[in-house]
């Protein structure tokens, strides 16, 4: 049986170590960004005293220091200037609870940025009226909007800012937030303290908020062991009005019995809800009720018969429409869709069924792409849907081979595929995904550090991950990552002492079926280039690029006739209105990653009228760009996404794809100028020679790292080649 190494040990001894957190603005320059001066902030008449006042503005003070900290207000517009900012464009001003209500009913559909810009919006009118009772109703609204989202440390920041401003109406404020704090621990699996939290909301709920909290406060008793209590709890509760939510309860009392050790009970529950689904979502509860299914039957030692139930429940999931659930979440159960593919894919793998667990990993690529997107953007369904193995193989050329990698909790799975077949790789150590997010992390910090003990660690981690594969040399690959692997540059790990770029073409899909259709679909483009150099940002946003502007004319210099837009033309409009018509799409220009909803991930395109006119992965999901063939986005981070248990979920890489772009070019840390230059000269020189995307991006990154000032990883392995890997240039 593999173990579990001394891993992360061994390799933090060599240097590596965790990134810092990130600084951010100073409080007072963001209220001032806000357009809330301190000294603005006053009681209103109704208040007794000035002293619930200053309060707000130590607490404004304090949530905006808090703000930019986070991850995706690396830019001077933290979330509460950008309430601001958002407020004084509203053609009609609303009141600041009407914009609570808005955030309620977006995070209820999962639209989790909008929901977090509406509380933002609150925010601003609460610190600009000194409206206290708003102000505790707008950090509720962003702590259940980041919740949603799972963004827990977030929701737990706000959730006990919230319970600082109760307001007039305190169980309206305190039971939602302590519900937060209750939900975020169980997600945490700090059972004790989620049952202490939801104990105190049960105390602080409006009668009808409470059924809620002890419903959740039920699972964590199961999930904690206290059967008895959960027990008494579940059966003290009256039955819910609601059919979803007695659904959801039935769910809960399977849940229980299978935790009593009673899986013939719990089976027998759960093939009722199967047989008698909520009407109206019927393919989504009863797919749910084939998950309860597999689970008893897997406690009963069935596997074949549970493998079965779970690969019903995934086509039930893949009928269903929308799958947010906000009772999910009301309830506390925070079912995980990727959850019910996991299991299928071990029990599978245990089963000695490789070509059906691959399937199966390849499905969950679509879901999560399907899920991301429900009811928020347009996408074509056929396009995403997934290719089995035996069709999938009898694309491939005799030179190619696709490795796909599946981030299990407790385990690494990973399959080879040819022309001849598909195995499953059998890796001679357990790799946990939580250690490899780790090892990811403090690798990707050692190249942005540039650290001198980086190529040891690219040994070791290519001899963990690449030698198992037994890929030889030569042979062009397409690497499909899982969860933390996303973020991994893996042409620059190494093996019998080479980088992985020198030995093999290489490039990464996000799912081989998109990939490969999009090879077929696409196999030429025509040499007509749009590109975009260092548009006109306000520089309290983003510094200048000057050198983004000698790449665009460098890279023209290759295609005659290419249309250039700079500073205030390289806009947002320019960019939707020619892009569609363009083989060849570049933008050099800085690129920001939301990590709180990733269709909100953003490219810093040029102001428009004196405001922030970005291009967001929403807006590219939206748009035609199946005649575009390849988009290289010549910026900052531009292919990070969001990794949310189990695989990214979406970010410009799955916009871009999914909008019909065949090639995306995009980076995973901060890129260098100088050798940027010289990698995007040297591979649109190739393209224009008519070369294989793969050869040239290969050609790029060679290149760089064949000069000696920049042969660290960091300089030349931040880009990403995603897509279809056969792409040419008509010469």
């Amino acid at each position: 049986m593999p173990r579990t190494p001394c891993l992360l040990l061994g390799l933090l001894w060599l240097g590596l170590a965790l990134p810092p957190v990130q600084a951010g603005c100073a409080p007072a320059a963001a209220l001032a960004a806000a357009g809330v001066p301190v000294q603005a902030i006053q009681t209103p008449p109704s208040q007794p005293s000035a002293a619930p006042a200053a309060d707000a503005t130590r607490e404004a003070r304090e949530v905006l220091a808090a703000i930019g900290r986070l991850d995706d207000a690396d830019t001077a517009l933290s979330l509460a200037a950008e309430g601001a900012a958002l407020y004084a464009r509203e053609p009609v001003k609303l009141d600041g609870y009407a914009y609570c209500s808005q955030a309620v009913e977006l995070a209820e559909r999962g639209e989790f940025r909008e929901s977090a810009r509406a509380a933002s919006k609150a925010l601003h009118v609460a610190l600009q009226t000194g409206n206290l009772d708003l102000l505790g109703k707008a950090y509720r609204d962003l702590a259940i909007a980041f919740n949603y989202a799972g963004q827990l440390e977030r929701a737990e920041q706000f959730a006990n800012l919230a319970l600082k401003y109760p307001g007039l109406e305190p169980p309206l404020v305190n039971g939602p937030a302590r519900k937060v704090l209750g939900d975020v621990r169980t997600r945490q699996g700090r059972y004790p303290e989620a049952i202490a939290a939801y104990e105190q909301a049960l105390q602080d709920s409006s009668p009808r908020f409470a059924p809620l909290v002890q419903a959740s406060l039920a699972n964590a008793l199961i999930l904690a062991g206290d059967l008895a209590r959960a027990r008494a709890t579940l059966d003290a509760l009256p039955p819910p009005p609601d059919a979803a939510q007695r659904a959801q309860l039935q769910r809960t009392r399977g849940r229980l019995l299978l935790a009593e050790g009673k899986p013939a009970e719990a089976l027998a529950v759960y093939r009722e809800l199967a047989q008698a689904p909520v009407s109206g979502d019927e393919g989504f509860y009863r797919a749910w009720a084939l998950d309860g299914m597999a689970r008893s039957e897997q406690a009963l030692g069935q596997d074949a018969a549970a493998a079965q139930a779970l690969d019903q429940a995934i086509d039930e999931f893949d009928k269903a429409r929308a799958q947010f659930r906000s009772d999910e979440f009301k309830m506390g159960l925070f079912s995980d869709l990727q959850s019910v593919f996991e299991r299928a894919i071990a029990l599978h793998s245990r089963l000695g069924q490789p070509a059906q667990a691959f399937d199966i990993s390849e499905r969950s690529r679509a879901r999560a792409l399907l899920d991301a997107v429900a009811g928020r953007a347009q996408i074509d369904r056929g396009e995403t849907a997934a290719l089995d193995a035996d069709t999938l193989r009898a694309m491939l050329r005799p030179d190619e081979v696709v490795v796909a990698y599946h981030t299990l909790p407790d385990r690494l799975l990973a399959w080879v595929l040819t022309r001849d077949g598909v195995r499953e790789v059998t890796f001679p150590v357990a790799l946990p995904r939580a250690d490899l997010a780790r090892l990811v992390d403090a690798y990707r910090d050692a190249l942005i550090r540039i650290s001198p003990n980086a190529q040891a660690v690219s040994d070791k981690i290519g001899q963990l991950l690449l030698a198992p594969l037994q890929v030889p040399a030569g042979k062009r690959l397409v690497i499909v990552p899982h969860g933390p692997l996303h973020y991994l540059p893996f042409q620059a790990l190494r093996l019998d002492g080479q980088y992985l770029i020198e030995r093999n073409p290489i490039s990464i899909a996000p799912s081989i079926s998109i990939a490969a259709r999009l090879a077929q679909r696409t196999p030429t483009a025509s040499a007509r280039l749009l590109a975009f150099g260092n548009p006109a940002i306000n520089p309290d946003v983003a510094d200048p690029l000057p050198g983004a502007e000698r790449e665009v004319q460098a890279l023209a210099r290759q295609f005659p006739g290419a249309r250039l837009y700079f500073r205030e033309q390289a806009n947002k409009d320019n960019f939707l209105k020619d892009a569609p018509s363009s083989p060849l799409v570049h933008v050099a220009a800085h690129a920001m990653a939301d990590t709180l909803d990733p269709l909100h991930s953003k490219v810093l395109l040029a102001d428009e009228n004196g405001q922030p006119n970005y291009l967001e992965a929403k807006d590219v999901m939206g748009m035609k760009l199946g005649g575009v063939a390849m988009v290289a986005l010549s910026a900052c981070e531009s292919g990070l996404g969001r990794v949310e248990n189990g695989d990214e979920v979406l970010g410009f890489t799955r916009s871009f794809l999914s909008a019909g772009t065949s090639t995306l070019l995009a980076s995973l840390w901060p890129v260098s100028d100088a050798a940027t230059e010289q990698l995007m000269t040297t591979l649109y020189a190739d393209l224009a020679k008519g070369e294989p995307v793969q050869d040239a991006m290969r050609d790029a990154q060679r290149a760089v790292l064949a000069n000696p000032e920049t042969a660290h990883p960091y300089y030349w392995a931040p880009f990403n080649l995603i897509g279809n890997w056969r792409l040419q240039v008509a010469p």
